[in-house]
């Protein structure tokens, strides 16, 4: 998941004259249909297999950004049709429109749920964020966001450049009332099920009232996530005492310890896995810090475990009466399951994924986009920000 600067990007983005990109209307040939790109301000992209209209329920539709990812638009294909399937969603393809027929034509795409929204831009993993709202708001991120700004789509989830995903979504959806940074929650897995940490990339720098917001945003989500009605909430810190901590995490303690939430103190780096709390609350510099390093000792440990099994003649004799075993310990690990890590604190869903996402991963964050709108999860923190600036701050005894 490549990680921006999201103040630096929105500093340089707030120089910049921002001027609408025009769509025209275009269609290809796709057997004997043709697809049709629409401009925008049309309401969603055109079915791939059209069916006979039918008195249906509407379903949900969330935007896909199809050609942002490091694989091409095969997986994210592949996870909307799997999504599509399993979630009765309506998932529409953003990206251009002549590579997305083309692939969907080779996968054998053959479902009425998928449509296309043609842009003609990508945003690259190398490019700075600031460039989607600059010179490139025909792009697979830009357009997929519009799409949820203009009440097209409930959510957009992509696998392309997270700081360009974070600055359009500042931008088209706007921070939500009181938010001052937003924050990217990933999920993590813990002895005794899953946490969630943010911020992981959203904001280098922060202030103690920024992580008191995570904190509560970070404890909606997780009331919706892990089904909890009151999440154990923890500071990311070096000790477990009170004093412990740099000027803005003990300033973040007396805030948390103050406010209603389950507040279980600091949590050290070491505690993160084990499941002594539900939300670990820290600054994007640490928290992405802390997820790569995470990611590359999962991916060691992997490793030299195969290695130790392959490598010696009692490890391949007990492989078969030990795999079962090691593919649950693979499920509970890998990135696939949790799918993506949303955006949480602005007027919308953002889910960002990694960029080498699978099929599997992409189906699983459209499933966790889906969950968050069914819970209104953006409208629950927006609440509680809200009814936080109405309470009076609470001050620790000295």
């Amino acid at each position: 998941m490549g990680q921006g600067t999201f103040i630096t990007s929105l500093r340089t983005v707030l120089a910049v004259t921002l001027k609408t990109a025009q769509c025209t209307h275009r269609s290809v040939a796709l057997g004997s249909q043709r697809i049709r790109c629409e401009p925008k301000g049309a309401t969603h992209g055109q079915p791939l297999f059209p069916t006979p209209s039918v008195n249906t329920p509407s379903r949900m539709k969330i935007a896909l950004d199809a050609v942002g990812g490091d694989h091409g638009p095969a997986p994210c294909i592949e996870g909307a049709v799997q999504a599509a399937k399993e979630l009765d969603v309506e998932i529409i393809l953003v990206g251009d429109e002549t590579i997305l027929k083309q692939e969907c034509e080779r996968l054998a795409c053959h479902d009425s749920r998928i449509s296309i929204r043609h842009a003609s831009q990508v945003v690259e993993m190398h490019e700075s964020p600031a460039a989607v709202a600059r010179k490139k708001r025909d792009s697979s991120i830009w357009v997929g966001t519009e799409l949820v700004k203009n009440g097209q789509a409930e959510a957009i989830v992509s696998p392309g450049n997270t700081g360009a995903s974070m600055v359009a979504s500042f931008f088209l959806l706007g921070l939500a009332k009181g938010v001052e940074r937003p924050a990217i929650a990933t999920s993590l897995p813990t002895l005794s099920g899953e946490a969630i940490m943010l911020d992981v990339g959203a904001n280098v720098d922060c202030t103690a009232e920024h992580l008191e917001q995570f904190a509560l945003m970070g404890n909606e989500y997780g009331k919706h996530l892990l089904g909890k009605p009151n999440p154990r909430v923890g500071l990311l810190s070096i000790g477990e005492e009170d004093s412990k901590g740099n000027e803005v995490t003990k300033e973040a303690f007396k805030r948390l310890k103050g406010s209603s939430l389950n507040f279980v103190g600091n949590v050290e780096g070491r505690d993160v896995y084990s499941g002594i709390a539900d939300i670990v609350v820290c600054d994007g510099f640490i928290g992405n810090v802390a997820l790569k390093i995470s990611e590359g000792v999962a991916a060691m440990i992997k490793r030299l475990l195969l290695k130790e099994i392959s490598g010696h003649f009692l490890g391949r004799l007990a492989y078969p009466f030990i795999s079962g075993p090691l593919q649950n310990l693979k499920r509970k690990i890998d990135y696939a399951e949790f799918g993506g890590a949303p955006l949480l604190g602005v007027n919308g869903i953002t889910m960002i994924c990694h960029g080498r996402s699978s099929a599997k991963a992409i189906k699983n964050a459209i499933r966790r986009a889906k969950g968050m709108a069914d819970s209104r999860v953006p409208e629950l923190i927006q609440r509680d920000i809200e009814a936080s600036h109405s309470q009076p701050s609470v001050e620790l005894e000295t």
